[in-house]
């Protein structure tokens, strides 16, 4: 794919009437690595590099839209399956057990939690995953981004990825996307004690189509499930992770408490304090619908967190 790649950025230069040297002129770098780039040797393109070489080419985006694929070589096989179904489903559904989803990580933690994989080679395959992850968190700006639903394990807030300062960025970056329409965050508290998911995280997309597909994954290996009955089964075990989490808006005050005290004090409430805050939560609503226990349904007011 990185042949492919500069291939065409070497047809596209040589059409446009351009030598190496004004093609990197025009997209700020030197030549020398339009000329990596167009022998697919030394590393690969960042998505910045590939939108400018887009731009100055006049490709149409030809270029930014085979990027992901050249990096997806970096990707061991069994996380290349479930990234091909990513991009174009329409609801994702995620249980993170031990770290934060690649959608809501920030480039320093990701490169944390990257860092220490045993499929890496070498830096520059790290700094092409970190780029990797951080151009897919895009789309979730865009207005085909896709309804976003996370339920978080405790143990990912309390467990100082990266260090407290990484961490805290991390945390902080949890509560912006939290308070998005499109992305509902539920954190799991330890005391619900075990559950059916246990052991890895597990991801269900919903695809244009309607139809579901499972992944789950450990900190060395995956596994797509696209058989429907099977699938199904999965699907419900995530509803009853959801059900079993604090609710969004409770969810959101824990993260934030976390956050402000450092991992040092947070308390997430007892079970009977849940209860009295999620029923004063339905009281100050006016007693409208609320989705997932804490957060209304499309179409009326939401609440501040």
């Amino acid at each position: 794919m990185a042949a492919l790649f500069g291939a065409r950025v070497r047809r596209l230069r040589t059409a446009a009437g351009l030598t190496q040297a004004e093609l990197g002129a025009k997209t700020h770098v030197v030549s020398t690595r339009i000329t990596q780039i167009e022998r697919a040797s030394g590393a690969k393109p960042t998505l910045e590099l590939a939108r400018a070489l887009d731009a100055a080419l006049g490709a149409d985006n030809l270029l930014v839209e085979l990027w992901p694929y050249v990096y997806r070589e970096a990707f061991p096989d069994w996380s290349r399956k479930f990234m091909e179904y990513s991009p174009r489903a329409v609801t994702i559904r995620q249980y993170a057990a031990h770290v934060v989803p690649g959608l809501l990580q920030t480039e320093d933690y990701a490169r944390a939690v990257l860092k220490v994989g045993r499929t890496l080679g070498s830096e520059e395959q790290l700094e092409e995953r970190v780029a990797l992850r951080m151009g897919r968190q895009e789309r979730l700006g865009r207005s085909d981004r896709p309804e976003l639903w996370v339920v978080l394990d405790e143990a990912v807030l309390r467990r100082p990825v990266g260090g407290r300062a990484v961490m805290r960025e991390q945390l902080a970056r949890l509560l912006t996307a939290g308070a998005e329409p499109h992305v509902t965050a539920q954190v799991l508290p330890f005391d619900q004690g075990e559950h059916e998911v246990m052991g890895g995280s597990l991801t269900v997309l919903t695809m244009p189509d309607g139809s579901d597909i499972a992944y789950t994954e450990g900190a060395h290996y995956g596994q797509l499930i696209e058989d429907p009955d099977e699938v199904k089964s999965f699907a419900l075990a995530y509803d009853r992770l959801r059900a079993a989490a604090l609710p969004p808006l409770m969810s959101l005050d824990v993260i934030r408490s976390v956050m402000e005290d450092n991992h040092r004090g947070a308390n997430v409430p007892s079970r009977s304090e849940r209860r009295r805050l999620a029923q004063e939560q339905l009281q100050q609503s006016g007693g409208g619908r609320l989705r997932g226990g804490g957060r209304r349904i499309p179409g009326g007011r939401r609440p501040r967190p």
